[in-house]
């Protein structure tokens, strides 16, 4: 078959699945990785024959992008923050709103001359790798449950040239007795409940440890807020991640925790996302 036919042939299944919002391009995208070919080779080479085995691998692709599989998992990879990183179904893929939190840690970090910084639940290692990336003097930490999770953002701190410390275990236990000037993260918050109303994408392929966070979604901040401030210096600054309409409770439990300078900062599509909050102390 050609390269033409193959992408009618993909664009058709994933039209017809109704599992896909953009059928062309990811027919497109998944015979790229296949050929290892860029877009404009597609275009100009319409009329090339496919080796069976090339056609083949495309097909498998396909089938898996109509049960819903996101696109990222099946290439295996996405963007974040300029940067190339691994994802499997082990961790939760990088969403562009959660680039909001690096970019706030990174003005709150110029406070500090060499900050310690903890990035708790890290997933895929997005958030702590961009800082580290981005804060050369900053004195990383990483922490997540999951050990398939921990061993995926090894693998994306290497590929990405950046040096920081991973540690495996629930939220700040791992750094237990240690000291940090801003602790970051982006904890599960989807409520339970509204588990039907995800997409098919989210709700049947990404890990339900790293969405769910209980009936409210609220069970890690009742958690990570109060362990925090016993953790933070004084000075130091929480900053979390959020779901939409969970600003006004997550600031009070800040506050009732002894945190000060509560704000949220607002997304591009103008959600509250991200929530900060200062340990009293050095003023």
């Amino acid at each position: 078959m050609t390269v033409h036919g193959l992408l009618a042939w993909g664009e058709e299944r994933l039209q017809n699945a109704s599992r896909s919002p953009s059928p062309r391009k990811d027919a497109e995208w998944l015979l790229r990785h296949v050929l290892a070919r860029d877009a404009a080779w597609l275009l100009t080479h319409g009329a090339d024959a496919v080796e069976e085995d090339a056609a083949q691998r495309f097909a498998t692709l396909v089938r898996q992008r109509e049960t819903g599989e996101p696109m990222q998992y099946i290439l295996g990879e996405c963007e974040f923050f300029g940067m190339p990183f691994r994802v499997m179904h082990d961790v939760l893929i990088p969403r562009p709103e959660t680039e909001h939190l690096v970019e706030r840690v990174i003005e709150i970090a110029a406070a500090f001359d060499s900050p310690r910084i903890l990035d708790v639940g890290t997933g895929s290692g997005a958030i702590a790798i961009a800082i580290a990336k981005q804060l050369r003097h900053a004195q990383v930490t990483a922490t997540d449950l999951s050990k398939g999770a921990i061993a995926v953002a090894r693998e994306n701190a290497a590929r990405n040239g950046a040096k920081l410390r991973f540690l495996q275990g629930d939220l700040l236990e791992p750094v237990s007795g240690e000291q940090f000037e801003i602790i970051a993260s982006n904890p599960p918050y989807v409520p339970s409940e509204e588990k039907a109303l995800l997409a098919v994408e989210v709700r049947d392929h990404e890990p339900e440890l790293a969405l769910y966070g209980g009936a409210d979604g609220l069970d890690i901040y009742r958690r990570l807020i109060p362990a925090a401030q016993a953790l933070l210096v004084g000075g130091g600054w929480l900053l979390v991640e959020m779901g939409f309409g969970q600003a006004e409770k997550i600031s009070a439990m800040m506050i009732e925790s002894g945190f000060v300078e509560v704000h949220a900062a607002k997304d591009l599509q103008g959600i509250e996302r991200i929530l900060c909050g200062r340990k009293k102390g050095r003023e």
